[in-house]
């Protein structure tokens, strides 16, 4: 949802759902566009799942500035989900699983 004047270079959206661990990956995401002025974000209360983000740009429209950051944020996240299961795979490809080991020869009999 989108609060805000008719200028289209600045405005607050509302996301629902969500807290810190999306609105600051987005904030700094937007930070690094050249087309951003400011970009902060605040939650509301503690205990609503809910985050405003505010964009202020330098003429870009605010939506199509959040949506490019979105978008980059989205090709990040599957850069490194795919790096991170290509090392995975290859860790196990190098490291065999063990088989398991009896353990009862390795504990002190019971008297």
């Amino acid at each position: 949802m989108e609060h805000g004047t008719k200028d289209v270079k600045s405005s607050t959206f509302c996301l629902t759902d969500e807290d810190h661990t999306l609105a600051n990956a987005v904030r700094f995401t937007l930070n690094q566009d050249p087309r951003v002025d400011f970009c902060g974000y605040s939650i509301p209360h503690p205990s609503d799942a809910q985050v405003n983000i505010r964009v202020q740009t330098t003429g870009a429209h605010a939506g199509e500035v959040l949506k490019d950051a979105l978008q980059s944020l989205t090709a990040m996240c599957q850069h490194v989900r795919s790096t991170f299961d290509g090392a995975v795979e290859e860790y196990q490809l190098e490291n065999p699983p063990v088989e398991s080991m009896e353990t009862e020869e390795c504990l002190p009999k019971k008297r």
